[in-house]
């Protein structure tokens, strides 16, 4: 089949779509807000077969929310014995119902939940899913230092496996795995055969002047608070460690929820209050009462969490409340400009992806972000932004890297789709 009824994605997309076809198995790592979900519709509807695709909670809906946009049929199903249609999407919570299902292919949504080894979600997934030719996952642009994320990947799309690719690239030292010197220029050519990585269409050479983010003001709160570790009769002083977060997290609720929810009610428009505790979210709710809000927690069964979620993007609610671990991946929550984290982990992964709920391409208006800790929390604070450097400067590396191998592999991409291939490193 020809690639002519691509017409409702851009050119550059297209490209993207049709390198991919021409793998059959391959990754798509681009910025929020560059159209992964029109390009993995795009590509569902090449693949000669049924396709699955699976996203994380509410995703799946808004996927479907565009495909109408375009009048592509795509049908949400709960068990293989549901699916009619050629291409149905489902969430990742359902997937031990359809290991083995006979389909053509499979996209994978926000697949960065490859990232864990030994997670049960990555291990389901290459063990009953594997069996499928043609295979696309879709997630944000890995860190080049995170080598599970991108080993796991290869290994799910049938490239290569983690302990080639170790042993093949990668030394072993007292700091952990790094690249070898001299396989620098192979390892990328390699990664560029198969995977795609990108900020802006820029990156593979295209104009990127249509995207542009909006200015983005980050506001740290630090609320003093008393904290004592717990046996302690006095206020503690520094922080050290999981525990001592821990403690000073739980202690420190009541000033912090208070702050946040006031925030959320002088927030024009839409907004989201990001919490990491069941206490922070109850508190806040208990504060806003008198607002428009929706809170969701992880005891909420699935059709509860999709309907609040949906309901926030439909304007029922104003404020939403939950977890980033619920609603901090896959999702355009870009009607929104103001998020309010009420706490933070030391995870830079959490951190990056619920900014980019609402502060990604297509965000017209400026994005505020509040952070509301106590005193004690500046080193978490400070660690955040340590990461947030390195990780820029890492992509950064990563596409400059990759820049020239992509280009070539874009250009040889040939205008119909071929059998799934494999990309073997022969030296």
């Amino acid at each position: 089949e020809g690639f002519d009824d691509l017409h409702f994605i851009q050119h550059w997309q297209r490209q993207l779509v049709q390198w991919a076809l021409r793998r059959g198995r391959a990754g798509l790592f681009a910025s929020t807000g560059l159209g992964k979900t029109l390009a993995q519709l795009a590509w569902s509807e090449q693949i000669p077969g049924r396709v699955l695709i699976f996203a994380p909670l509410a995703v799946t809906h808004q996927t479907i929310r565009e495909a109408t946009k375009i009048d592509l049929p795509v049908q949400y199903v709960r068990t293989p014995a549901d699916m009619t249609e050629r291409i149905c999407i489902t969430n990742y919570d359902r997937q031990e119902a359809f290991h083995g299902v006979d389909v053509a292919g499979i996209v994978l949504d926000e697949s960065s939940c490859l990232k864990h080894i030994g997670s049960k979600t990555r291990d389901a997934l290459i063990a009953h899913f594997t069996h499928i030719p043609y295979r696309l996952c879709c997630t944000a642009t890995p860190a080049p230092n995170d080598i599970a994320e991108i080993a796991n990947h290869a290994e799910f799309l049938g490239v290569m496996s983690r302990t080639s690719m170790l042993s093949t690239f990668f030394v072993h030292d007292d700091t952990g795995w790094r690249l070898r010197g001299h396989a620098r220029e192979a390892f990328y050519r390699w990664l560029a055969s198969w995977a795609m990585a990108l900020r802006t269409p820029a990156d593979i050479g295209h104009d990127a002047s249509a995207f542009v983010l909006p200015p983005l003001t980050i506001v740290p709160h630090f609320l003093p608070t008393r904290w004592q570790r717990d046996g302690e009769l006095f206020a503690s002083m520094g922080l050290h460690g999981i525990t001592d977060r821990a403690q000073v997290r739980r202690q420190t609720v009541e000033t912090r929820t208070a702050y946040a929810a006031a925030l959320a009610t002088q927030a024009e428009g839409a907004a989201v209050v990001w919490c990491g505790l069941n206490s922070e979210s109850s508190a806040i709710m208990a504060h806003l009462k008198n607002d428009s809000v929706c809170e969701i927690t992880g005891s909420d069964s699935a059709e509860v969490k999709e309907q609040g979620l949906l309901g926030f993007l439909d304007g029922t609610s104003r404020v939403l409340v939950t977890k980033s671990a619920i609603a901090g991946y896959g999702l355009n929550l870009q009607h929104a400009q103001t998020a309010i984290f009420c706490g933070l982990s030391d995870s830079w992964e959490s951190w990056f992806q619920t900014v980019r709920r609402i502060w990604r391409y297509g965000q017209q208006r400026p994005v505020t972000v509040h952070v509301v800790l106590s005193e004690h929390e500046k080193p978490i604070w400070g660690n955040i932004q340590r990461k947030e450097k390195e990780a820029i400067a890492m992509i950064d590396g990563l596409i400059n890297a990759m820049q020239e191998y992509e280009q070539e592999a874009l250009a040889e991409a040939p205008k119909t789709i071929l059998s799934p291939t494999v990309t073997r490193y022969d030296g």
